[in-house]
């Protein structure tokens, strides 16, 4: 198994090196999780991991919920729009397929953004049958908006952890998301 020595800070979107110590925990896991995948697991830690997980998922729900409400923005054009931050130029089959969703519901998040004034739809000008959406400088500064209180919310919440523990939390919520991204066996 091949590991990058970069990932992506869940608070600041920045990407930075591993430490050697930060990476020989990720690889120990990763090893560990491959040689013991065919032990039982104690059921007492598998339902402790899926209420927890269900518990992040609640609170990540009101969260979005409060950022739409505060936004007014509905909770798909605020994730949408939240995906131009990586992007200059999107198409809206490339959005479809980093949302998970079909053609006929991007095309309704796209209409409602364009018809908010924060996106816009231009002709690619090497194919001018490929659309490509860009933010228009009203929705570069609702994006700026919605990430300022985003990360302040998220410095929040970090705050109340010493440093340890929020190196820690990351490390292990970076070995969470490797593991929940493998490929699924049996």
């Amino acid at each position: 198994m091949s590991f990058g020595l970069e990932f992506n800070e869940a608070i600041s979107g920045r990407s930075r090196r591993l430490t050697d110590v930060e990476f020989d925990i990720i690889v120990l896991a990763m090893n560990y999780q491959a040689l013991h995948q065919n032990e039982r697991l104690p059921d007492a830690q598998i339902d402790q991991f899926q209420h927890l997980i269900f518990k992040l998922y609640q609170c990540c729900q009101t969260r979005m919920q409060r950022q739409s409400e505060q936004f007014d923005l509905p909770d798909a054009e605020l994730r949408c729009l939240r995906l131009f931050g990586r992007e200059r130029y999107l198409t809206p089959k490339g959005l479809a397929r980093q949302m998970g969703v079909v053609k006929s519901r991007i095309t309704k998040i796209i209409d409602g953004l364009v018809t908010k004034q924060l996106i816009q739809r231009l002709k690619d000008p090497e194919d001018s049958r490929i659309t490509l959406l860009s933010l228009t400088p009203q929705g570069k500064a609702k994006l700026d908006q919605i990430n300022t209180t985003i990360a302040s919310a998220n410095k929040a919440v970090l705050a109340r952890m010493t440093p340890e523990q929020r190196e820690t939390l990351l490390i292990h919520l970076e070995i969470l998301r490797l593991s929940m991204e493998a490929p699924q066996s049996g």
